[in-house]
């Protein structure tokens, strides 16, 4: 079992940055994803981004983040970043840390196995 602790959430302004950290405890896998998705109420759970722990560190975002959002990894920590700039009132949502054991890297949450309770994020106008 994989136990996500995700954490760094909070109440910002418009144009404020965040960086949410997801920990990962438990048994770990050689070539496995971590992926970022987030909810906002009355909403789907969206992808936002994902890193594979194996390789180069591989990712993928979601379109609409590319470019403000950059994932990241430390391996040593068993650790992922998710460094949130420019952030806008659209990107209020509960955000979760995921992780899957192919290293897929997946924008697909049905293929995610293991999931943290997920961080807040709220950005005012």
């Amino acid at each position: 079992q994989v136990q996500l602790v995700e954490s760094g959430g909070g109440l910002v302004q418009a144009g404020d940055s965040l960086r949410l950290s997801c920990a990962a405890s438990g048994r770990t896998f050689s070539s496995s994803g971590m992926g970022w998705f987030r909810q906002a109420p009355g909403k789907e759970r969206e992808f936002v981004a994902a890193i594979s722990w194996s390789g180069g560190g591989t990712t993928r975002y979601r379109d609409s983040t590319q470019g403000r959002f950059t994932v990241s990894r430390d391996n040593a920590k068993n650790t992922v970043y998710l460094q949130m700039n420019s952030l806008k009132p659209e990107d209020t949502a509960v955000y979760y840390c995921a992780a899957e054991r192919h290293g897929r890297i997946s924008s697909d949450q049905m293929e995610y196995d293991y999931w943290g309770q997920g961080t807040q994020v709220t950005v005012s106008s």
